[in-house]
């Protein structure tokens, strides 16, 4: 489908581009955030009469999104969330989840202006760009941790999760078997092992 871009779009084009994009990504998206119109003729007509008003509320829109962005920019977030030793999320944190804690924190955000492809399922620090407008976009510092405690612990630069090397069940089995050792006197041992060649002698003698 042929679309009129109301705004630039990134990756799309400028306002009033003439752009073909997917149907879905049309009816879904570009059209009822009036993002953009079908390229009709009249609708082409129609945006060369709305473009200058167009272009003023993009400028106040940008303008107001310059000043988020000033105080938005580089800021640290945390969420707490449950994980295994290994850092792996029993959940996920998702753009709406982001866009609740920007909200809480005093920035109207919306889930869409949150540029996350993938939702988040490791604990740790994570990038996370934020689309404050088509033309204003900053970055954010999201630390996901199993506590506040840990999420403080991981903006100090720590390591928080459990690293296993593929040695360590060896070790883990060479300990054990040194534990289990333990529990036998050495003389036990030893006469165990002078029955079991008695044993094999007397059964020898018989064959």
């Amino acid at each position: 489908m042929e679309v009129i871009l109301l705004e630039r779009i990134a990756k799309l084009g400028q306002m009033g581009d003439v752009v073909r994009v997917k149907d879905g990504f049309a009816r879904n998206f570009l059209l009822p955030q009036g993002k953009a119109l079908r390229a009709t003729g009249d609708n082409k007509s129609k945006f060369e009469g709305m473009k200058a008003e167009l272009q003023v509320r993009n400028l106040e829109a940008k303008g107001d999104a310059g000043k988020i962005a000033a105080k938005l920019n580089g800021q640290t977030f945390k969420a707490v969330r449950q994980a295994s030793e290994v850092g792996q999320l029993y959940g996920s944190v998702t753009p709406r989840d982001l866009a609740g804690l920007l909200n809480d924190g005093g920035f109207t955000v919306d889930r869409n202006q949150i540029a996350l492809n993938v939702p988040i399922k490791t604990i740790g620090a994570h990038k996370v760009p934020v689309l404050l407008h088509p033309e204003v976009e900053v970055t954010i510092t999201l630390y996901v941790a199993r506590s506040l405690d840990e999420a403080e612990r991981l903006a100090r630069g720590e390591n928080v999760t459990v690293q296993r090397d593929p040695g360590d069940d060896e070790d883990e089995a060479a300990q054990a078997v040194a534990a289990a050792e333990t529990f036998f006197e050495p003389e036990a041992l030893k006469g165990d092992g002078e029955k079991t060649d008695e044993a094999a002698g007397a059964a020898a003698d018989k064959a």
